[in-house]
């Protein structure tokens, strides 16, 4: 949300990633415009001349869009949620809070709605409160809930520093995950809610939990500087987790079939690698048994790319085109990077444009 940085644009996927929405809360040229990922194009958009727009969450590629005033002289109040429709040029319902609107997600059953300390659950046709959770300080509205109705999963910050809770609707219970030892910064999830990405606020580590049980099933490392992840998204086939930060970074890893032995927080002592006389090696034995784990290969990331911006950025990963990834940021850039995961290393550019000066659109 713009109150994170000074951008007027404020960028977020749809649900599958197909489409994303530029927010635009400069008052004079208010408003959002919808764009397709691939190919690049702008697909419809609304302006308002007066007053800006903070958030705005799609829905799938429909004409029902979710909505949140921002900037200096709001189009709507920031404690208010708009239903758009945008066929019909105006909101058509309205969720009122006491408290700024900190994050939205929207689900054809469900309007979710984060504040700095409650998450709210509406039903979607009528907007009727279904369920509300109290977090600890949220204060970016971090929560995920499955798109699909393979699943119906959310995921937001718990009661304690570094703990997420999944609930899993179709089951009726819920699961805590105590993810990290600090406050969280970043939550994706899988599409059909069965894999959930962490990270926290010191952005060294990310971790992939399994939502029904709860176990930790991976660990990557980012980096081993403190960053800001800004977003952590999984690729369709759940093969691949691409990764951002504050650092104008690019991460994608490849996302091992069995769980990693180095993802277990007690785990046995590696056996002894064996000589052919039968004599374990010094050296593979030290390495294995005192080296940390993000030295192995299988926690690092395959493919990485650094941004010309250090802005706020969000990655996906297009259906149609396994080997890349496409980054849209607040500072109005669309980069479209390839990768090769067996070769590894830099990926690289292949389409640019930049999206943030205002599109005509309706008014």
């Amino acid at each position: 949300m713009n109150s994170e940085n000074e951008s007027e644009l404020s960028v977020s996927y749809n649900q599958d990633g197909a489409c994303f929405a530029c927010a635009r809360s400069n008052a004079r040229e208010g408003g959002f415009t919808v764009y397709n990922v691939s190919p690049f194009r702008e697909t419809f958009g609304r302006r308002f001349r007066d007053g800006g727009v903070g958030t705005t969450e799609m829905l799938f590629r429909c004409n029902i869009l979710a909505l949140v005033g921002g900037g200096r002289e709001p189009k709507f109040s920031p404690n208010k949620v708009m239903i758009w429709d945008d066929h019909q040029g105006r909101c058509i319902g309205e969720l009122v809070f006491k408290v700024p609107v900190r994050g939205v997600r929207l689900r054809r059953d469900k309007v979710v709605v984060a504040l700095a300390h409650k998450i709210f659950v509406y039903n979607f046709s009528d907007l009727r409160l279904e369920q509300q959770m109290d977090t600890a300080t949220n204060e970016s509205g971090l929560c995920v809930i499955s798109p699909t109705t393979e699943r119906t999963v959310l995921a937001c910050p718990g009661l304690n520093k570094g703990q997420v809770r999944v609930e899993l609707f179709d089951l009726g219970t819920t699961k805590f995950i105590a993810a990290h030892e600090t406050a969280l910064a970043c939550l994706g999830l899988s599409a059909d809610g069965s894999l959930l990405a962490t990270a926290s606020e010191k952005g060294t580590l990310i971790r992939v939990f399994d939502t029904h049980t709860a176990s930790l099933l991976h660990e990557f490392r980012r980096g081993s500087d403190r960053a800001r992840v800004y977003s952590l998204a999984f690729s369709p086939k759940k093969n691949l987790l691409g990764a951002t930060s504050d650092k104008g970074t690019v991460h994608v890893f490849k996302i091992p079939d069995r769980p990693s032995a180095s993802s277990t927080s007690a785990t046995a002592s590696p056996a002894p690698a064996s000589r052919p006389n039968g004599t374990a090696s010094p050296a593979t034995d030290f390495a294995k048994r005192f080296l940390p784990k993000y030295f192995t290969a299988e926690t690092r990331s395959r493919a990485q790319y650094r941004l010309p911006s250090a802005a706020r950025s969000l990655v996906t990963f297009p259906a149609a085109d396994p080997d890349t990834c496409v980054v849209v940021s607040d500072s109005g850039e669309y980069s479209r990077l390839v990768f090769d995961l067996d070769r590894g290393g830099e990926m690289s550019l292949v389409e640019r444009h930049d999206f943030s000066a205002a599109a005509p659109a309706r008014a």
